[in-house]
């Protein structure tokens, strides 16, 4: 493993880790070139750029700083660095596979990967079994990140102090990124979620692969006690639920001049949100037949109007269900505080993550831009949020 100076690395995280990872895919496009130049133009080209395009990186943060935070230093900063860079390809393979799933013609105000390749090819209105040409060629694209982001891992851990226990974690959130998308999937075919069902999707699609895990990987790279993994990784569940919470209304109130995204996507998708199933269940509650039959015909459907997405959202405020998601959210900040502070760390390291989790959690209102994307949100794209006119 190469030595590196950490101090250099504080200074500017995101950028130390696009440079590893600049490295890694440089690697993997010689190879994908050396099987075959199609293959290699038209899907490794394709997710390598993508993955280099990606946020603000809050993932490789998030470990980076754990890290720090629990002692790491020059020993463990490479192993800490590549896999951050693993990160940022499960992200890829993540984001590449929901835009397939969801129909989602863009990502990044851009055309989706499914949608690039049917471009290219002529073949959009050509179906196959599962989709057109490119949203077969999609799935192949979110498969050769995934596989990318396995064989950067363990390279990342390869005669780390600490690799089975860090292998360990890297298994489990693979595992619970895929759980939590399915849940999402059956949701929407079943129509059967509950809001407390909701949470339990948002915490294993976002929640814990976007936050808490990077922080475990990150302390558990680093030594840490078990006492304080745990510390950690509470703090990011709180903190990663409520990032998702955030993104369940930009999905539904969403400026699509920021997002890039058509307004009120994830209603047409039909969504099983903790805002919607809230929204579903206040208006049984309350005897409100009207705002449960507008939910039950507008959303998920496919050609929903804008009028009609305006009277759901309308909907969505006089239920109450805003309000109590952006309590809810506001609750989850709090504990994330508190988790963060039990983890008893360096004052400095705790400002640090304070800052990151505090951005992930938004202001109370929800009103400002989220600082990531996440296939939670198929719209989030660095965008801002008009609830305070919905209200």
């Amino acid at each position: 493993m190469r030595t590196l100076d950490p101090l250099v690395v504080d200074r500017d995280v995101a950028a130390a880790v696009g440079l590893v990872l600049d490295d890694a895919l440089r690697c993997r496009l010689d190879e994908a070139e050396a099987a075959d130049h199609v293959f290699a133009a038209d899907l490794a080209r394709r997710v390598a750029a993508f993955t280099r395009a990606g946020g603000r990186r809050r993932r490789s943060q998030l470990l980076w700083w754990s890290a720090r935070a629990c002692g790491g230093g020059a020993p463990e900063a490479d192993a800490v660095l590549r896999t951050a860079a693993a990160l940022e390809l499960i992200q890829t393979c993540a984001l590449i596979h929901d835009d397939v799933m969801d129909g989602s013609p863009l990502r990044r105000g851009r055309p989706s990967v499914h949608v690039a390749v049917d471009a290219r090819y002529g073949t959009a209105g050509r179906p196959r079994p599962y989709g057109t040409f490119g949203g077969s060629a999609a799935v192949l694209a979110g498969d050769l990140a995934l596989a990318w982001a396995d064989d950067v891992f363990a390279e990342a851990v390869e005669g780390a102090a600490h690799a089975r226990e860090a292998a360990r974690v890297w298994r489990r959130m693979r595992t619970e990124m895929v759980a939590g998308q399915y849940l999402d999937l059956h949701a929407q075919a079943t129509g059967g979620s509950s809001p407390g069902r909701a949470l339990r999707t948002a915490l294993l699609k976002t929640g814990l692969y976007s936050v808490a895990h990077p922080l475990v990987l990150g302390a558990t790279l680093a030594g840490a006690p078990p006492e304080r993994v745990d510390a950690l990784h509470e703090a990011g569940r709180c903190a990663g639920i409520a990032f998702q919470l955030r993104d369940d209304l930009q999905g539904a109130f969403g400026d699509p001049s920021v997002t890039g995204k058509p307004a009120g996507e994830d209603l047409r998708e039909g969504k099983a949100t903790y805002l919607v199933t809230l929204a579903r269940a206040r208006c049984a509650e309350r005897g409100d037949a009207e705002g449960a039959r507008l939910l039950d015909q507008v959303v998920g459907a496919s050609e929903a109007t804008e009028d009609e997405l305006r009277r759901v959202c309308d909907v969505l405020v006089s239920s109450g269900a805003l309000d109590r998601v952006v309590v809810r959210i506001e609750q989850l900040r709090r504990r994330a505080t508190a988790a963060l502070a039990a983890a008893d760390l360096p004052a400095e390291a705790t400002r640090r993550l304070g800052r990151l989790l505090a951005d992930l959690c938004g202001p109370a209102d929800g009103t400002e831009t989220p600082p990531e994307e996440s296939p939670g949100l198929a719209g989030s794209r660095d965008a801002g949020l008009l609830i305070g006119g919905s209200r």
